[in-house]
């Protein structure tokens, strides 16, 4: 890792072509904002200092710096009044008074730059003792960017601005990435000296690359080789573009661990996810956050999965799965919902639009169809017949349901909880049980049939 280097991150700006009250850089990439991105991107660089420039909706941003600890160490530094980047970054001329290395200069709406990529620019940064080194790259269309002039020995000049470049300018493709390593001192330094003589009357941060020229200043690049790496986000349709890229680099690197992907493009599945090999994910599935996943599972189609843990050979069709932990071998679906706090048992079967919360269920248990079972702990070899629920909530409070071992519940049945039902319980079929049901022993709790012979007839003769 490069010594001597600290980092400035400007998040500073409003983000208007987002038309969101969300400050731009919280918008989700991946499941987690951009900032998010940026920000543990310059963590695993473990520089000297980092700071990060706020601006438009510092409030809500640092009420989201807040609630993380990894963040807690970065210095916040506001920019009451929007000038340009320049002025963005003398900002935090306070927090490097006194510091005698580099500094890279990043925005916190480029979440996809890589720590690699980073590593390389300050490589060279250091290696020919630049007073700047920025990183260009070349893109299909260069509108909205900074171009990068060099001049005949293809050494850069400067870069101009958009609004402010002539006609043969704004045909170069080498723009300006908007990152940067600069010596701190001879960056503080000339910051004093840049002037809003451009038609949008603000501080380009751009205009110290010039000034450093004239200086006679030691100025050097870098090229990414893709651009996309170091897009900027400004609205949601290049959010959504970011997306599919970093989500297409996710599946790719599954793909190439073991991991079979069917239709890699409807399948989106988060950074944070791990995935077992000779998993098989079909199509239409998402899976977010913490996810774990084992080996030889087949998940989807039309499957959302977030916060689980999937245990080895593991069948998921067509369901939702929320932080619950699934044993090996069973199998879910289609059309279940496995809500919080779940665990399901090794080999259980969770069926057909059966919904199960708050509950445990043992190895090798059935519940097969339209059934709702909540705060339930049973035990292995248990058979759930078809419309059974738990009824746990009395409008106030919850209560628990207890199924021992080797329990077969008939059709239709109502378990009133607080309930306990014994090993080998037999329940009959349409029963509503409000009390104990010892081990071994049939329970019936449901009104006697009486047939009325002719009386379909009697009525429709009235």
């Amino acid at each position: 890792m490069p010594k001597g280097f600290s980092s400035v991150i400007l998040a500073a700006g409003e983000g208007t072509r987002m038309k969101s009250s969300t400050p731009k850089v919280l918008h989700t990439l991946g499941g987690k904002a951009m900032l998010a991105h940026v920000l543990d991107t310059v963590l695993g660089l473990k520089l000297d200092k980092n700071a990060l420039v706020l601006g438009h909706g510092s409030d809500i941003i640092k009420d989201y710096l807040g609630t993380r600890a990894a963040y807690r160490d970065f210095k916040l530094v506001l920019q009451p009044q929007r000038l340009g980047s320049g002025h963005a970054v003398k900002q935090a001329a306070k927090v490097f008074s006194s510091y005698r290395g580099n500094v890279l200069v990043l925005c916190a709406d480029v979440p996809l730059i890589k720590s690699a990529t980073l590593k390389e620019l300050m490589d060279i940064h250091k290696k020919q003792r630049n007073a700047v080194t920025v990183l260009t790259t070349i893109v299909p269309d260069p509108t909205g960017y900074g171009r990068i002039i060099r001049n005949g020995n293809g050494e850069m000049t400067k870069i101009v601005e958009e609004k402010d470049a002539l006609a043969w300018e704004r045909r170069i493709r080498e723009i300006n990435s908007g990152i940067y390593c600069f010596n701190a001192q001879k960056l503080f330094r000339i910051l004093q000296r840049l002037k809003p003589n451009n038609q949008k009357k603000e501080y380009y941060l751009t205009d110290a690359v010039e000034l450093f020229g004239r200086q006679k200043a030691r100025i050097g690049t870098m090229l990414c080789g893709d651009y996309r790496e170091v897009s900027g986000i400004n609205n949601r349709r290049q959010l959504a573009e970011a997306n599919c890229q970093l989500n297409q680099e996710i599946l790719t690197a599954l793909m190439m661990s073991g991991v079979t992907i069917l239709d890699p493009a409807t399948v989106w599945i988060e950074p944070t996810v791990t995935i077992g090999r000779d998993t098989t994910i079909y199509p239409g599935t998402m899976i977010q956050g913490q996810t774990r996943i084992g080996e030889g599972c087949q998940i989807g189609p039309n499957t959302l999965i977030k916060e689980a843990i999937i245990a080895n050979g593991v069948e998921i069709r067509a369901s939702f799965i929320y932080e619950a932990e699934i044993g090996a071998r069973a199998k879910i679906g289609p059309f279940a919902h496995v809500r919080p706090k779940t665990l399901i048992g090794e080999e259980a079967r969770i069926g057909n639009f059966v919904e199960v919360k708050k509950s445990r269920i043992g190895r090798g248990s059935k519940v097969s169809h339209l059934t709702y079972i909540g705060d339930t702990t049973m035990g292995a070899g248990i058979n759930i017949g078809a419309g059974v629920i738990t009824c746990n909530y009395d409008g106030a409070n919850k209560f628990e349901t207890l199924i021992e071992d080797n329990v077969f519940v008939g059709s239709n049945v109502n378990l009133v909880a607080p309930l306990k039902i014994g090993t080998g319980a037999i329940i009959g079929a349409g029963s509503t049980i409000t009390e104990d049901v010892p081990p071994n022993s049939l329970a019936l709790a449901r009104a006697r049939q009486v047939n009325k012979e002719n009386w379909a007839l009697q009525k429709k003769k009235k």
